[in-house]
């Protein structure tokens, strides 16, 4: 029902503006960047500074090294409860902990967990960005909103530079349940104090898979 309300509305937004308010409107000409000009290792050091920069640990390994580089990150952290997306890696998880697969419903399983442990769609470099959605390995958006902690999983080949490359990537899979984060949630009250962890988790800590 909710994604035909989605749906519904997508449409009429689109009835609306091509009835006149976007008419002409892509004939407009676009100069900005739309693809990448760096290499691969240029792209992935990139996403590692900006990461750093919003306070998120970034670690990484080889793809034959993920469940040892996750044990590891999981111990230094005092975590042994972890939430997991249906269709996460097996081959991932380290021997030691307790994975708990992800089910749709009420939230207090996942605030019962010490953390959230995912894949991901892909990354924007130039802004720090992971992007998440609704698919195998990432799961719903109440998995990255509700725990306090959350390690993800990005595979250095779906690190792109730009935003608008992103979205370009995502147009085939644009109805499904899309969240962008960069870095620990955090927010600033009308006193300017920074606040971390009222729109999602306080602590980030990024796997990147190298091969």
């Amino acid at each position: 029902m909710a994604e035909t309300a989605r749906e519904e509305i997508l449409k009429r937004v689109r009835a609306a503006v091509g009835s006149g308010l976007g008419e002409g409107w892509e004939g407009i000409e676009r100069q900005y960047q739309r693809s990448s000009e760096m290499d691969r290792e240029g792209l992935v050091h990139l996403l590692e500074d900006r990461l750093r920069d919003y306070d998120a640990g970034v670690y990484r390994c080889g793809r034959g090294e993920v469940n040892e580089r996750i044990a590891e990150i999981l111990a230094s952290r005092g975590k042994r409860r972890m939430a997991i997306a249906k269709g996460f890696p097996g081959d991932w998880l380290p021997l030691d902990g307790e994975f708990v697969e992800d089910a749709a419903g009420g939230y207090a399983a996942l605030d019962g967990c010490d953390g959230v442990l995912t894949t991901a769609t892909l990354a924007i470099a130039e802004t720090g960005t992971i992007v998440l959605q609704d698919a195998p390995g990432q799961g719903r958006r109440a998995l990255t909103l509700v725990p306090d902690y959350h390690l993800c999983v990005v595979e250095a080949v779906s690190v792109v530079q730009t935003v608008p490359e992103a979205f370009a990537k995502l147009q085939a899979s644009a109805g499904k349940a899309t969240t962008f984060f960069s870095g620990p949630s955090a927010t600033a009250d009308i006193e300017m104090t920074r606040i971390k962890g009222v729109h999602g988790p306080r602590f980030v800590d990024v796997v990147l898979v190298m091969d």
